[in-house]
Order: C-alpha cells, then structure tokens, then sequence
C-alpha cells in the first residue's frame, strides 16, 4: 500500500525548512566559490569545459607527457577538459570513457561506459587503434564522508587504471591518476615503480588548497611483467 504524503506537525516542517536552509547555504557558499575561483573563471575564457584543464596542463609541462600525434586514454572523462587539453597539444588519437554521458568532443571518441565493467577494455583498446602513450585517470567514487572508506575506494580505481594502462601503453610510456593523501598512496606507488622508471606525487597549483588529493605521476613504462 502507498502511504499519501504526510502534510507533517511541526517536527516534519522544521525537518523539511533546516534541510533547505542547509542546501541553500551550502548552494550559495560553492556559487561564490565559483565565482572568485580563478581556475574555473580561466576555463571559461579558454573555452574548456572544466578547471581540471589546468591541473592536467600544469602536470604536462613539467613532464611533457602529451606527445604530438600519439594516443591518449582519459578513464573518468567527464565533462571532458583532459580530452580538450590533449586535442589541443596535439594528441592524433583521443579517447575517452566515462560513466557519465559526455557531449561529443570531435575527433575524439567517447565511450559512455562503466570502466570495470565486462568489454570496456577491449571497446577502449578498439577505439585507440594501436598502443597508448598515455593513460590518464581522473577516476574518483561517490563518496560516503568516512574518510578511510573514501579513501580505499579511490586506491581501488588507482589500482583499476594502472592495470589498464599497463595493458595498453607503450613502451615509454606515461600514466597519470588521481589519488588522495595517505598510506594507501604509498602502496600503490610502489606497485607502479615495479613497471615505470619514474614515479612522482604531484599536487597541481589548480588542485583546490583544501582538498586532499594528489596526482601520481609515471613515466617510463617498460612494457616488461611487474617483478614478484
């Protein structure tokens, strides 16, 4: 049987009145940060589609990770500024997968795909036409607010992209993946530095000075099987 909604005592209105006083200060408090952001005011003047854009250039200027004509994968590409960034330094192949749907982003491809999801690699692989130079993953889950849970659940989707990249890069090549601060990063880092070179923690000027997370950084894959 559906229950019609109850019209409440008093108890059910101040419930219902703090919740969107909650909302409307917690909307008008992440409007004004918008508007004095001046990543996210850049972006616009750039004409990119997120302030991410400018984490991706900065990392890609100290480690020149974008190759002129090579093939790029953005796991986690929505609303795709990665994609526009890579296109604009002169990546030839640009890929895509997101969840999420993503407008189209000409002549990148876009998959609306789950990543861990059974034929998303292969669809990934099909679409790159050959080895990636680079991977990147901007992948973040939905958070719960414990911060231990939120925290193993992004190592999880490090773990999920660094087998990808390892599976599709070419020799030399670069994997990029957002992480947060804490022992688990450690971990994963020195997993990677059993098949790259280089392995560096990277915090962009453009990542917000309040939030936590970190990009781990890896260059140099050497196409051998990681080491027991």
């Amino acid at each position: 049987m559906v229950r019609a909604p109850s019209r409440g005592g008093a108890s059910g209105r101040g419930t219902k009145t703090r919740a969107r006083r909650a909302k409307t200060a917690s909307s008008k408090a992440w409007i004004e940060r918008q508007l004095s952001d001046e990543y996210v005011r850049a972006a616009r003047a750039h004409g990119y589609r997120s302030r991410a854009a400018f984490k991706l250039a900065e990392i890609d200027d100290r480690f020149r990770l974008i190759r002129r004509g090579g093939r790029v994968v953005d796991l986690g590409c929505a609303p795709g500024g990665w994609m526009q960034l890579a296109l604009e330094r002169g990546a030839a192949v640009v890929v895509g997968v997101d969840i999420l749907p993503v407008d189209p982003l000409p002549p990148a491809t876009v998959l609306q795909m789950d990543v861990a999801q059974d034929g998303c690699a292969v669809a990934l692989a099909g679409a790159l036409g050959g080895p990636a130079d680079l991977v990147l993953s901007d992948m973040a889950p939905n958070t719960t607010g414990h911060r231990s849970t939120d925290h193993l659940r992004i190592i999880g989707l490090v773990g999920l992209a660094a087998d990808f990249a390892c599976a599709v890069l070419a020799p030399g090549g670069a994997f990029v993946a957002k992480a947060f601060q804490g022992g688990e990063a450690a971990e994963a880092i020195a997993r990677l530095k059993r098949r790259f070179g280089l392995v560096r923690l990277v915090k962009p000027k453009a990542s917000r000075v309040e939030s936590s997370e970190l990009y781990i950084v890896a260059t140099g894959f050497t196409g051998l099987p990681a080491s027991p």
